[in-house]
């Protein structure tokens, strides 16, 4: 019995002395584990700078803006071609055609005169409606066909007869379109003023505005009314997209040659001196 209970107090012994081993073998790993945590922390924060500093992103210079597009200039010629072909049968002169470009502000030609035979365009300062510009900055702001409205109609038109009225020497023009079929009951016609002087560009930045009619400089309008005539196409519409492609120079007045019949043309302020400023 007596070496039972020694033999019993023996395996005893041998257990608590294996679990005490192990109990240091988890303290030991635990140690190491945690001074091996500080270690690797200790490295990882000049680690992480040394990858700051030599990282390529780090070293290249910020990122420039963008700039806006630009858009390409206006094909006057291919906007006159697509025209005719959807007003044929409304046009039957289809050698020279007006094209309108209201996208651009008042200080720049935007009246082009397209030659179809020549493929040549000729480049005009002409008005808008104060209807269509109620801060009177240059720039058109909306269409109407509205009576009353004395704003500026986008659309095809056909150029008509010419008279003499209290504008003096004046161009007809029929609407086409559903956006300016009440041309006629407007009375919009071409027509000359001071207020459409290209001199008024340099003075005031744009020219005065008219109550709907495509008006132009006095000295430009027998040009226009002769090439132009009766029977042709004139288109108007916002074809520029803001910002347009800068001017590349001031416009020029183009040489003062007598045309046929020009001399039967009457101006309303002739013999007057045009004003610096018009609205």
């Amino acid at each position: 019995m007596q070496s039972r209970g020694t033999a019993r107090g023996g395996h005893c012994g041998v257990a608590v002395y294996v679990n005490e081993l192990i109990d240091r073998r988890k303290l030991l790993a635990t140690m190491a584990g945690a001074g091996a945590l500080a270690a690797t922390s200790a490295r990882a924060a000049p680690l992480s700078d040394w990858i700051a500093q030599t990282s390529p992103s780090a070293s290249l210079p910020p990122l420039a803006p963008v700039p806006a597009p630009v858009q390409a200039p206006v094909d006057y010629l291919a906007v006159a071609k697509r025209q005719l072909a959807l007003q044929s049968r409304n046009i039957h002169q289809s050698d020279r055609v007006g094209i309108v470009d209201f996208g651009l502000p008042s200080s720049r030609p935007r009246f082009a005169l397209v030659d179809m035979v020549a493929g040549k365009i000729e480049m005009f300062p002409v008005t808008h409606g104060r209807g269509s510009d109620p801060q009177h900055d240059g720039w058109l702001k909306r269409f109407s066909n509205a009576p009353g409205s004395l704003a500026s109609s986008r659309g095809a038109y056909r150029t008509s007869d010419y008279y003499w009225g209290s504008n003096g020497s004046s161009m007809r023009l029929a609407g086409l379109e559903p956006d300016n079929n009440n041309a006629d009951m407007r009375a919009i016609v071409i027509h000359g003023a001071w207020y459409a002087d290209p001199s008024l560009i340099a003075t005031q930045g744009k020219l005065g505005r008219s109550e709907g009619c495509f008006v132009f400089g006095e000295e430009l309008l027998p040009m226009v009314l002769y090439k132009l005539g009766p029977g042709r196409l004139l288109f108007a519409d916002k074809l520029s997209v803001p910002p347009p492609v800068p001017p590349s120079a001031p416009f020029q007045m183009p040489p003062n040659d007598p045309l046929p019949g020009s001399e039967n043309l009457i101006r309303t302020s002739a013999g007057t001196t045009i004003p610096k400023t018009a609205d």
